[in-house]
């Protein structure tokens, strides 16, 4: 009996886009939610919502693009999908936990340290695998994920002077 080794790219490019996807997504939805109506019950909603809207939006749009190349392997296309989904899942929800245990306030700078630690680990990991240079890779995304937080708190706390 011969065993087949699987190709372990499309898991590496959905759980890469997950985790990046449902961190930065579920930061800025709970800063945004926060600065609007400083609501742990809105805020845990919108969580909730973007681990199953977000994540199966984001796992068919990673379908939809690895049927676009022609070289993926309908097993390949399942594999970057079902990966997609299940990081973006996981990774938006853990965040729910922060405000079950912590008050709204505390939970929010929580769920900000939280995620940008987790995806400093992550973008670490993924440069030393891929000999790139971890500073220019954790710089650049965590960049974006500031600029992220900061343009979702003040829309926040515009939408709160419309009401």
């Amino acid at each position: 009996m011969v065993i087949k080794k699987t190709d372990s790219k499309p898991i590496e490019k959905g759980i890469g886009f997950g985790v990046t996807s449902g961190i930065i997504t579920t930061i800025g939805m709970i800063v945004g939610l926060d600065s609007v109506t400083h609501s742990a019950k809105a805020v845990i909603g919108g969580i909730i919502a973007i681990a199953i809207a977000d994540a199966f939006s984001d796992a068919l749009g990673m379908h939809v693009s690895e049927e676009t190349q022609r070289q993926s392997r309908l097993k390949n296309i399942w594999i970057a999908t079902l990966s997609t989904f299940l990081s973006k899942f996981i990774f938006a929800s853990m965040f729910i936990v922060l405000f079950l245990i912590f008050e709204v306030n505390a939970a929010v700078n929580v769920s900000i340290a939280w995620g940008l630690f987790v995806l400093i680990v992550y973008n670490y990991r993924l440069a030393k695998q891929e000999n790139k240079d971890p500073f220019k890779i954790i710089s650049e995304h965590v960049l974006i994920a500031i600029v992220v937080i900061v343009a979702t708190h003040y829309v926040g706390h515009i939408v709160e002077l419309l009401k």
